[in-house]
């Protein structure tokens, strides 16, 4: 009974309730698409780390990390093919790293030189995807060099420069070799663009005096789920390594994604309490309204608990039946730009590569939050009714009849 005068009640002022319903609508859909635009933002910043930066996993001698010297390679060549047998494994790209600086006429900066295979690197990183001027390795050409094109632009460059590299080898004797750029490869992250370059494996090799050793193996897997059990196969079958995953060698973004989780969440909850005050001012409105009819029923003997029930079930109903609304807005809108993007370039591009974060994102939705969202919107609902309820409940209904 109480239900059914409730939800008559609520019709009674068509205008009034209708604004109600649209300002939770707006409100869920504004929390649930900023969640599944930080869920977007992570999301293209795990595939950068991914893709760009680490791969999946990364294999060393755990003396390697420490100052990256280059006799700490790793020693059995035949460990590629071992981790190539274990399921969920896509791609191995074996490495060699050397800590240094590039020198032209004109200035020098520190860098991280990478020689790698042409043909493996394509599987792991796409990095001969990235190459937006020149080429990517050629077979049979000796010293191509593929440099950042923030580094680039910063030393002046040009396609066919020759350059310097200068760092030590694993006798710890200083060694420098003239390299000729023959491409520029554009990653997200700016910072990686300015901090590494690619050399061709066989020549680092070389000059490090490591012929058919590694220092690094990166591993891309199909995919991301499988990562704990990839990781936990690797530790067991070698246990004298040291293996990382993608989280361990980019601990800021591990962070992020725990700390936006909870951001996301507090945001949620300051758009619904914003709305629990729209609520409280409107639902208080009606009352004021209703001061006669209240005394009315007061009088006739409906009971205190009753009547806090009744301004209760109207709110809450209010807010029920505007978040299947909210929902299904949030969910178009997320649908249409997860499959468009987002593109933030004109405004916010420096920005978004300065954090290695994409300029285009693609929001998701955010299911695995979805019960705590409905679960603060029926609190907000609640809240919301306590404050009107009470004051309807002190009302005393001679006072009531004479207005």
């Amino acid at each position: 009974m109480i239900l059914i005068m409730a939800w008559r009640n609520i019709w009674r002022n068509k205008s009034r309730s209708t604004i109600i319903l649209s300002s939770v609508a707006i409100g869920l859909f504004a929390g649930v698409f900023m969640l599944a635009l930080y869920k977007g933002m992570i999301d293209g910043r795990i595939r950068i780390v991914i893709e760009d930066e680490a791969s999946h996993l990364q294999l060393h001698r755990p003396e390697f990390k420490k100052d990256y010297e280059a006799a700490y390679f790793i020693p059995d060549s035949g460990i590629a093919r071992s981790i190539s047998t274990i399921e969920g494994v896509r791609a191995i790209a074996p490495r060699n790293i050397a800590q240094g600086m590039v020198s032209t006429g004109t200035g020098s900066n520190g860098v991280e030189v990478r020689g790698v295979l042409a043909d493996s690197e394509r599987l792991v990183s796409g990095l001969d995807r990235k190459i937006t001027a020149g080429h990517y390795f050629s077979s049979g050409k000796k010293n191509e060099l593929l440099i950042g094109k923030r580094l680039f632009d910063k030393m002046k460059l040009q396609l066919g420069n020759k350059v310097v590299l200068t760092f030590t080898d694993k006798d710890n004797n200083v060694v420098s070799a003239a390299f000729r750029i023959t491409g520029v490869f554009q990653s997200t992250s700016s910072a990686f663009e300015e901090r590494v370059v690619y050399v061709g494996n066989r020549e680092l090799a070389a000059l490090l005096n490591t012929p058919g050793k590694f220092h690094e193996l990166a591993v891309l897997l199909y995919k991301n789920e499988d990562l704990d059990k990839a990781e936990h196969l690797l530790q067991t079958r070698f246990p004298n390594l040291l293996i990382e995953s993608w989280k361990e060698i980019s601990p800021e973004t591990e962070l992020a994604i725990s700390t936006t989780n909870q951001l996301s969440l507090i945001i949620i909850v300051i758009i619904m309490l914003a709305l629990a005050f729209g609520i409280i001012n409107t639902m208080l409105m009606a009352i004021l309204e209703r001061t006669r009819e209240t005394g009315m029923m007061l009088a006739l003997g409906m009971n205190k608990p009753r009547l806090f029930l009744l301004v209760l079930a109207e709110t809450i109903l209010l807010t029920l039946a505007g978040t299947p609304a909210g929902l299904v807005l949030s969910w178009g809108t997320i649908y249409f730009t997860s499959r468009h993007g987002i593109n933030t370039a004109s405004f916010a591009k420096d920005l978004m590569s300065s954090f290695g974060y994409s300029s285009v994102i693609y929001p998701r939705f955010p299911a695995d939050q979805l019960i705590s969202v409905l679960i603060i919107v029926a609190a907000t609902a609640i809240l919301s009714a306590l404050f009107p309820a009470i004051k309807a409940l002190r009302m005393r209904p001679v006072e009531a009849l004479r207005r």
